[in-house]
């Protein structure tokens, strides 16, 4: 189960939103850079940050993230403005935010350091492999238990803990050690689905 499967109530909500956008001019690849620009500046912004106060900062923009990852795709898919430029602008931008947004938290602390490098690795490993599955016909995979919009929710509430004065203790590891798995379990996952549909379709 990943929070992905809520995708389609949340892009009804924000339809009408997305119909104004369009009428006023404002391009799916618009979209995609601004979200983009912002999580990098917000990236390096909490990582000379003076105050964990700052970290609140995460969640919040996780939540205006989304909504405007699912706005660029509607308007791409809705609207007419679908591009080969779009696609790669799409894949590239969510794992170089990703990135940008996940590096804090591995400057809080030299215990960190190594654990959060792996899930920023394999973070983008899971996008890879998600892609990867329209390259042998598949369609894109979007698979859990540990997709964007989780990785997320988990980001956010730890945003949230180290905002608050959470400190560092053993469970930690253990925090860490079971992303880690997760995120394994989810390239595995999208894998075994792509190849799946594929054996499927050719029965």
């Amino acid at each position: 189960m990943s929070i992905y499967r809520l995708k389609s109530r949340f892009q009804n909500i924000l339809r009408p939103l997305v119909r104004q956008l369009a009428m006023r001019g404002v391009t799916a690849n618009q979209v995609t850079f601004f979200a983009a620009a912002v999580s990098v500046a917000l990236g390096i912004l909490l990582s000379f940050a003076p105050s964990r106060h700052w970290f609140l900062l995460i969640p919040v923009w996780f939540f205006l993230r989304m909504g405007l990852n699912a706005i660029d795709g509607m308007l791409a898919r809705e609207h007419g403005q679908k591009s080969l430029l779009g696609a790669y602008l799409n894949e590239i931008s969510d794992v170089v935010s990703d990135a940008a947004l996940y590096l804090p938290f591995a400057l809080l602390d030299p215990s960190w350091m190594l654990p959060v490098l792996m899930v920023i690795f394999l973070s983008a490993l899971t996008e890879f492999a998600g892609v990867l599955g329209q390259s042998i016909g598949a369609s894109r995979r979007y698979d859990g238990p540990l997709g964007k919009s989780d990785r997320a929710v988990m980001f956010g509430t730890l945003g949230v803990f180290i905002a608050w004065g959470g400190a560092f203790a053993a469970w930690t590891s253990w925090l860490w050690a079971v992303v880690v798995l997760l995120l394994l379990c989810t390239v595995v996952n999208r894998i075994r689905a792509g190849i799946h549909e594929v054996q499927k379709s050719v029965r």
